[in-house]
């Protein structure tokens, strides 16, 4: 993947920003509601950041803010520099990012004013800069940068780290190259507009950046959500596609209390990054009814997207009186192309359709491979994703939830997701999260906690008769504890362990006593 500009050879991320300032180079690229550069002035915006980081001899680009049209400039400025990106996650401690730029090698710090003011900063930072210095005019920089090595990484990200230290996950040139070449389509146009509320830290925010800049659409970037921002934006902006968790979709469906959402320029509303209950996307296509909707699933190891669930699924399945179509809308899709999948048993024999086992995926885009650790594919290059998933037969995939999750009940294993959609239908629950605590008879029990809609009158014995009637009886919980709500990561993951260590714990002393 070669072109030639600027008295360089492209090869990595950086062509596609090329391409697309060659297609259009006085086309708004990105705006934030202080700036607003056009393909042109955000190419020039990232080579003076590029010439600064090769100035200041920094070996990588750490970003400490806020969704700002800073991002896309961070990202092209270090792959022209040839140093990888590291994104990070803001709401942390100041100690925890501290040791987390502690990790990095040599690195120039970028971000926002109020959050470089609480970290300490090791002695291997090169300099600090503030993120509201850049994106001004351009210095005009000579400086040419160097052939890129397709092969080098481009962007790190750092793991949640929910139950050990966060790693680093290397996502290198050809990989990101081969998740967009394969599944976005080059300049879907003038008149596109992206509305980005997921954080930058996020492997989301990263595919954002390379697949709206690719298509040439604006990037409109949000800061803090609120579901009122939102909607507001997309009507003044007239956004023609986003990105959601299901959280915020929840959100944005609770704050229109079953009016419809009047946002005719909305073609497309895409969610992933954590489970969609069904009540709440039925909600959505019916307050959207001029949209379509993807479900994207896809890991920071795999480049992001591998699976998808598309506008047209969604209509048929919403359409269907066949329960087995029907049941897709609570799938992640088909893999996309260039993405092999595989189920896998305990043995690693493959599974068929229906057979619940670990989730192995290869292709291109698949990284697999860590800044501390090295390659986890194995010697066919395939990786283990640790979801638990299974096929229908006709190549949908269902994500079960974390292998770890897993309920081993009387010698059954049980996905928590099993139940969880069961409960989920039940018109009195809003959420639900299932998870297992040690028994004597059983190995595990299952407990369901579950948030009950505003003004609901349900008991443990109804949600147990309910989901008795409706699945088999090892998939009825034994346990129903209701809460007044689940916690969820900013990026929309449910927080099961978290859940685990306080309801859970209470659950082990009471089944002891």
């Amino acid at each position: 993947m070669r072109a030639t500009g600027r008295g360089t050879d492209l090869m990595g991320v950086e062509l596609l920003l090329e391409m697309a300032v060659s297609a259009h180079p006085d086309r708004v690229a990105v705006r934030d509601g202080r700036r607003e550069l056009t393909y042109d002035e955000l190419r020039r915006a990232a080579g003076d950041l590029a010439a600064r980081l090769h100035a200041q001899g920094a070996r990588s680009l750490a970003f400490v803010g806020v969704n700002s049209a800073v991002v896309p400039i961070a990202l092209f400025g270090a792959a022209l520099a040839g140093v990888p990106f590291t994104p990070l996650n803001y709401r942390l401690s100041a100690d925890a990012l501290d040791v987390l730029v502690g990790r990095l090698d040599a690195p120039l710090v970028l971000g926002d004013s109020d959050k470089l003011t609480a970290l300490s900063l090791s002695d291997s930072v090169v300099e600090v800069v503030d993120t509201d210095t850049i994106g001004g005019p351009s210095a005009g920089s000579n400086w040419s940068p160097p052939e890129t090595d397709d092969g080098a990484p481009v962007v790190m990200l750092f793991t949640s780290g929910t139950t050990a230290a966060p790693k680093g996950v290397l996502l290198r040139h050809h990989q990101l190259m081969a998740y967009i070449l394969q599944t976005v389509e080059f300049d879907a146009g003038a008149g596109e507009t992206s509305l980005v509320s997921l954080p930058p830290y996020h492997v989301a925010g990263v595919g954002a950046v390379l697949s709206n800049i690719y298509s040439g659409r604006c990037l409109s970037y949000l800061a803090d959500f609120s579901a009122q921002v939102w909607l507001d934006r997309v009507r003044s902006e007239r956004v023609t596609s986003a990105m959601v968790v299901p959280t915020m979709l929840a959100r944005v469906v609770d704050s229109l209390d079953g009016e419809p959402a009047d946002v005719p320029s909305l073609r497309f509303l895409a969610y992933g990054g954590a489970r969609m209950p069904l009540p709440v996307l039925e909600a959505a296509v019916a307050a959207f009814p001029d949209t379509g909707f993807t479900n994207a699933y896809g890991l920071t190891e795999t480049s992001s997207t591998i699976a998808v669930l598309s506008p047209d699924d969604h209509r048929d399945a919403m359409s269907s009186d066949d329960p087995l179509v029907r049941q897709r809308l609570g799938s992640a899709g088909r893999f996309v192309p260039g993405v092999e999948g595989q189920i896998r048993g305990p043995d690693r024999s493959l599974l068929g359709p229906g057979e619940i086992g670990a989730l192995w995926v290869r292709g291109p885009q698949v990284s697999g491979d860590y800044a501390e650790t090295g390659s986890v594919l194995d010697e066919d290059g395939w990786f283990a994703t640790r979801d638990d998933a299974w096929l229908d037969a006709g190549g949908y995939l269902f994500i079960a939830g974390r292998t770890d999750d897993t309920i081993i009940r009387g010698g059954e294993n049980i996905a928590p997701d099993e139940v969880e959609q069961t409960v989920i239908t039940h018109p009195d629950v809003a959420d639900v999260a299932v998870f297992g605590t040690p028994d004597t008879q059983w190995g595990e029990r299952t407990v369901a906690c579950i948030v009950l809609r505003s003004d609901a009158v349900c008991t443990e014995a109804d949600i147990r008769e309910w989901a008795r009637t409706r699945a088999r009886s090892s998939r009825t919980p034994d346990v129903v504890r209701f809460v007044d709500n689940l916690p969820y990561s900013p990026t929309g993951k449910l927080l099961r362990r978290e859940l685990k260590g306080t309801i859970g714990g209470a659950e082990d002393r009471t089944a002891a006593s």
